[in-house]
């Protein structure tokens, strides 16, 4: 597939060559920092070099008072507490935070995850029930509570505080619970509100330190699950994120907890070069299969492993889970594509709506996904469970998936989520309509040309000023994320040196040099369609991220081709 180039621009008129003069780096590298949004030494500072002191105060968060001084009572007199959390990764690794930091100080603690399909996301009855028959008088939800209206309340009839800790995006209504954290509620003045569900557990933990007289930093040993949390969950790695997931990649490179080791020794990822992306396409996957496949059980318990075996044992389990996740996952992919084929005319679709009974709930979110990515159009998968119809939607870039759901909300029994990712149950009966609906509302929505991808250019690149001092400063500007992606730079009129080559399953491969430059290894996986033209002998531009290829024991710069353009 090929992309319409777009290059981006600075917010504001920075002055990129004063920018480099102050700084005392290569044009490009200022040209990068000024669309990043900086503009002064001291902003170039704070990126390039992001302390851990420079992490915002707990008790700035609305509700944070009230949660700290209630969880450090529960320590001071050894109470039962259950800590709620989501199946995700973000819910997963926020549970383990929250259970290692009330079991190192000897509490009675429990942890609870709804089953995906015979519970759904959030607090739900059967979790409150759960923490009544253990005798719990306090419940700490992570990574959800938000929308547990009704939850909360029937929480305090029985008598059991609740501690809200979330990140999603606030409702009409705020839960009636002792505490609610989200920096997003329009209430809280907390300075950012990019912070992983994790985030905000790891934020309580710092707040209860303080009541209990004890110095914040203990909170910093949860910082490589943390950081686990904030890549797998694609939040904004900036402000206090970029802090918080370069020192929690730094405590795994040096001294991963043994959950975390065993896991990446078992899937052969070097801890010394773990970096957001290994996170995001090998660790997180792996966390994340036992709550798709339904039981997020032995995530938690990877995490919170005290022992090689049980650690080992955890990490095998889940690797059991997510091959069977990606087989499930395969086939899924291949049906939806056979209905898009079959009953779908895509030059009059503007979103695609697929169903099928027996589709698992748990792969319908990542195949929509990928749905997105191959036709680019909004695309919401659903399946049926114990009759009832539910589903996991994906979107673009000027389509908002979630808002377009609360337009038909009369269809749905429940949605949530946000611009760009939502869930959803469909009301018996309403299915047809809502494929309707739906279609309306991202025809009037989307106009033509949005279905043509773009790719985001950060600068044109003459390959003469790749040097050393250019990439050591370039690798500087990780952790790379969202709000800081990894840079995509262009290079016009290049040319194959020597005779490129199909590699792996249709991986293009070759030799590229400009000019007068020196000569780049490239690789673009799945781009075995250009293998004509760059064989031809005629220069093309290219589109590509700088990355570093370790292969025996030697580390490379490599191109790795996003696109290419003749």
């Amino acid at each position: 597939m090929s992309f319409r180039w777009v290059f981006a621009q600075p917010d504001n008129d920075i002055p990129v060559s004063a920018l480099q003069q102050k700084l005392g780096v290569p044009a490009k590298i200022a040209e990068l920092l000024a669309i990043r949004g900086i503009e002064s030494f001291d902003d170039a500072k704070l990126f390039f070099r992001p302390t851990i002191d420079r992490l915002h105060d707990p008790f700035l968060m609305k509700d944070m008072d009230a949660g700290a001084e209630r969880l450090a009572l529960a320590i001071r007199n050894n109470e039962k507490v259950l800590v709620y959390g989501d199946y995700d990764v973000d819910g997963t690794t926020a549970t383990s935070c929250i259970y290692i930091f009330l079991k190192e100080f000897g509490v009675e603690v429990d942890f609870y995850i709804p089953h995906r399909f015979k519970e759904g996301y959030g607090i739900n009855p059967e979790g409150i029930r759960y923490a009544e028959d253990i005798g719990a008088h306090l419940i700490v939800s992570v990574d959800c509570g938000i929308t547990a209206i009704n939850e909360a309340i029937e929480a305090k009839e029985k008598g059991i505080d609740l501690i809200i800790c979330d990140h999603h995006t606030v409702g009409d209504e705020i839960p009636d619970a002792l505490a609610v954290l989200d920096p997003k509620r329009p209430d809280c003045t907390y300075p950012f509100d990019g912070l992983s569900g994790a985030g905000v557990g790891f934020k309580l933990i710092q707040g209860t330190l303080d009541k209990l007289g004890l110095p914040k930093n203990i909170a910093y040993k949860f910082l490589d699950l943390v950081a686990i949390s904030i890549a797998s969950d694609i939040v904004p790695i900036v402000d206090e994120n970029r802090i918080l997931m370069k020192e929690g990649l730094q405590m795994i490179r040096k001294n991963p907890r043994i959950g975390v080791k065993s896991l990446l020794e078992l899937i052969k990822v070097s801890k010394e070069d773990i970096n957001t992306t290994k996170i995001v396409f090998s660790v997180g996957p792996r966390i994340n299969a036992a709550g798709r496949m339904g039981d997020a059980t032995t995530a938690v318990k990877l995490m919170i492993a005290e022992t090689s075996g049980e650690a080992k044992a955890c990490a095998y389990e889940l690797e059991q889970v997510n091959m069977k996740r990606r087989d499930t996952d395969s086939k899924t992919m291949e049906e939806a594509l056979s209905i898009i084929d079959e009953d779908m005319d895509l030059d009059q679709s503007s979103i695609m709506v697929l169903y099928k009974e027996d589709w698992h709930l748990g792969v319908i979110g990542i195949v929509a996904s990928r749905l997105v990515d191959l036709y680019h159009r909004p695309a919401i998968m659903l399946s049926s469970v114990e009759g009832v119809i539910k589903g996991s939607g994906r979107s673009i870039k000027g389509f908002n998936i979630y808002n377009a759901m609360k337009k038909c909300e009369d269809l749905l029994e429940q949605f949530g989520g946000h611009e760009f990712a939502a869930g959803l149950t469909i009301k018996e009966g309403k299915l047809s309509e809502f494929k309707r609906r739906m279609s309306e509302i991202a025809y009037l929505d989307l106009s033509e040309n949005t279905f043509e991808p773009e790719l985001l250019i950060d600068a044109n690149l003459h390959l003469e000023e790749v040097d050393m001092k250019f990439w050591k400063l370039l690798n500087q500007f990780e952790p790379f994320g969202p709000g800081n992606l990894r840079p995509v730079f262009s290079s016009k009129q290049v040319k194959a040196v020597g005779v490129p080559t199909i590699v792996g399953n249709g991986h293009l491969k070759m030799k590229l040099r400009q000019e007068n430059s020196g000569v780049f290894d490239a690789i673009g996986f799945n781009m075995h369609e250009y293998l004509p033209h760059v064989r031809s002998g005629k220069t093309f531009d290219v589109a590509y991220v700088i990355e570093e290829n370790h292969w025996n024991g030697r580390r490379t710069l490599q191109m790795r081709l996003k696109d290419i353009h003749y």
